[in-house]
């Protein structure tokens, strides 16, 4: 066999081993989502609110303004304001296979006004978190911060649904040659929006036996 053929062969060996490389998988867990909030907390201070957003969210995130809109489209055309609102996250809920994720806490806007948000986040391919869904609402006055911030696993579930929408899929579909590993149905939610513009979103984590709400925000029209 010649040098030539011999490194042909090689090079097909290496292709063959790359395509046969499994998904990547990660742990579960929160302190992640609360690293990858503060940072998103972080940029927005330092390079702009809507700056902040654009960079942080997948292709196909969603947010209200108040209409669901596809949020980078809306994004793309969004003056940063000159200072951008404040937010921390309070709880964290994460699925068994680790690649999604719920956090939910406060907000403060420059003018004094408060509220709060919950945020959906899903693993890209390279394990970065991105954001899919974010949304939130004004409050009279904020609700109490915790002490220290709480993060919570769901109990791992391959079975068939029982309730609840599927989560979408972590990081797109599986590469050529990649295995798509198994759905993870242990943290699943919803969001729906009426005529009106108001909504309803929740979260439901599985604990075992059965799925437990761990987030439902309903939003009146004109919020």
């Amino acid at each position: 066999m010649t040098a030539a053929a011999r490194l042909a062969l090689l090079t097909l060996g290496a292709v063959a081993l790359v395509a046969a490389k499994p998904p990547l998988r990660f742990q579960p867990d929160p302190s992640s989502v609360i690293a990858a909030e503060i940072a998103f907390n972080r940029l927005a201070q330092q390079k702009g609110q809507w700056t902040a957003f654009r960079e942080t969210a997948a292709e196909d995130a969603v947010m209200f303004v108040p209409q669901k809109v596809l949020a980078q489209d809306w994004l793309r055309k969004q003056v940063d304001p000159p200072a951008s609102v404040q937010w921390s996250p309070s709880i964290v809920y994460v699925s068994c296979d680790g690649n999604l994720a719920a956090s939910t806490g406060n907000w403060k806007r420059p003018d004094g006004s408060v509220g709060y948000f919950t945020t959906l986040w899903r693993r890209d391919r390279k394990g970065r978190w991105q954001w899919i869904l974010d949304h939130g609402d004004t409050l009279a006055t904020a609700r109490e911060a915790p002490e220290f911030l709480t993060g919570k696993v769901a109990t791992c579930k391959r079975s068939p649904r029982a309730d609840g929408p599927p989560p979408p899929p972590p990081g797109g579909k599986p590469g050529k040659g990649e295995v798509a590993p198994p759905p993870d149905e242990s943290l699943v939610w919803s969001a729906d929006v009426a005529a009106d513009n108001s909504r309803r979103v929740t979260v439901k984590m599985w604990t075992g036996s059965a799925y437990e709400t761990v987030i439902d925000d309903k939003v009146n029209a004109g919020s």
